[in-house]
């Protein structure tokens, strides 16, 4: 069984579905993947305390909650011993955030209420129980957009324009804007791919996604 907390439109879980696995999902608003045809809560709050996960997926939603470590003790009620968590954050240590400051796309201030370099997420797993058995540096299609966003927000006064086109909210600004925003921000794109694999080999990429599972008592 496998749980998805944040789960957005249920695109990740309908995938693991696909392949096999149970899926159940955590989202504020249910409505879209509910009507994806999956089962999803709007908290974790709401399965029974019988309930328990092979594994447990956090992928981009650890930064939006309100009290970290409560959420974390939470979910290892849920986890079944040798069940694996799995979160994926912002690198607030790498390369992305020191070079663009608060331009940089994932720093997405007010939504994201924290950002984790490595050494703060391992703490945080660290005192809820949690000993950290894998870790990358890169999510390809984060980091990349990442750069070229980001890089963008420094040529334009306009923030995230070329993310906004490919995630269909274009319509925001005027269709010049939008029209430069995504013709710069898609040759931004193209020079950042080795960015991308500069901030891999060095450790320093613009996500960081942790395996986890629950120390052994």
């Amino acid at each position: 069984m496998l749980l998805d907390i944040g789960c957005g439109d249920g695109s990740f879980l309908l995938v693991a579905r696909e392949v096999g696995w149970n899926v159940l999902g955590t989202e504020l608003n249910p409505g879209p993947a509910r009507d994806n045809g999956l089962d999803v809560r709007e908290s974790i709050d709401q399965f029974p305390a019988s309930a328990s996960f092979d594994c447990i997926t956090m992928w981009h939603t650890l930064e939006h909650m309100l009290d970290i470590l409560s959420m974390l003790l939470n979910i290892a009620r849920f986890l079944k011993p040798g069940g694996k968590l799995i979160v994926a954050v912002p690198d607030f240590g790498g390369l992305q955030a020191r070079i663009f400051g608060p331009k940089w796309l994932h720093a997405d201030v007010p939504r994201h209420l924290y950002h984790f370099d490595a050494k703060a997420l391992l703490h945080c797993l660290g005192a809820t129980g949690f000993s950290v058995q894998q870790k990358w540096h890169q999510e390809f299609e984060y980091d990349l957009l990442g750069w070229s966003q980001s890089a963008l927000n420094h040529i334009m006064p306009y923030p995230n324009v070329y993310f906004d086109c490919l995630t269909g909210k274009g319509k925001r600004y005027g269709k010049l804007i939008t029209t430069y925003g995504c013709v710069v921000g898609s040759l931004l794109t193209l020079l950042s791919l080795p960015a991308v694999a500069l901030g891999t080999l060095c450790g320093q990429g613009g996500t960081l996604v942790v395996v986890a599972c629950l120390k052994q008592k």
